[in-house]
């Protein structure tokens, strides 16, 4: 005697789709009311942190480019005074300029590129939780009438009790590693970038003097 179809009331053995639509419909539903905004605080800690990080990877690169410039302006001044008694040539500064211009406007685009890669990574450190199924708010909820009605609460079906859904049923939380171990060096790839192995860590920056936090 197996029951009609609960939303158009057709008989069971036509077989219709009207309840497996309106589950996914639910889903749909119960999902946007009680995960959107848990959704909306990932993607806002991830895209801070990815941000601040593609920041420091281009500040560093670009401190390796200019000390590279400053180094090659000295060795034109040198070779200028040795040979000629006289500054550099003002051609040639504004030639060393405009290489110093398009190295830094590369390093730019290299760090945008690695986006993808370093929001995946943030991505991955956000750490999702379910309870186990044993776990008496899955087995017995307060709105189960498996129990025999010994604890029900008066909620109508479609009531989800706010303690058996927030504190148990879905305890997802954001791993507070920030920020990373290398942060002193974003040109090395994050820790457990193992689980990332489009990570590629461009060579280290020379040893200088100095001292995250733009992006999509």
């Amino acid at each position: 005697m197996d029951p009609d179809c609960a939303i158009c009331q057709a008989p069971a053995n036509l077989q219709c789709d009207c309840e497996a639509k309106g589950l996914e419909q639910a889903v749909r539903q119960a999902e946007d009311r009680m995960m959107a905004s848990m959704y909306q605080q990932i993607r806002t800690w991830v895209r801070g942190h990815a941000q601040d990080y593609i920041l420091e990877y281009f500040r560093l690169m670009t401190e390796r480019r200019k000390a590279s410039h400053a180094q090659h302006l000295e060795r034109l001044t040198a070779h200028a005074y040795h040979y000629y008694h006289a500054p550099p040539h003002p051609n040639e500064i504004a030639v060393a300029q405009g290489a110093l211009k398009r190295g830094i406007d590369e390093d730019w685009q290299a760090s945008v590129q690695r986006y993808p890669e370093v929001l995946e990574y943030f991505f991955n450190l956000v750490d999702l939780t379910l309870p186990s199924d044993d776990d008496p708010a899955v087995k017995d909820p307060p709105l189960s009438a498996l129990n025999g009605g010994s604890r029900k609460s008066g909620r109508r079906a479609s009531t989800v009790a706010p303690e058996s859904f927030h504190e148990r049923e879905r305890n997802v939380h954001l791993s507070r590693r920030t920020p990373p171990p290398n942060v002193g060096n974003p040109m090395a790839p994050p820790p457990g970038s193992r689980r990332h192995p489009g990570f590629r860590a461009p060579p280290p920056p020379p040893t200088m003097s100095y001292g995250y936090g733009g992006g999509y």
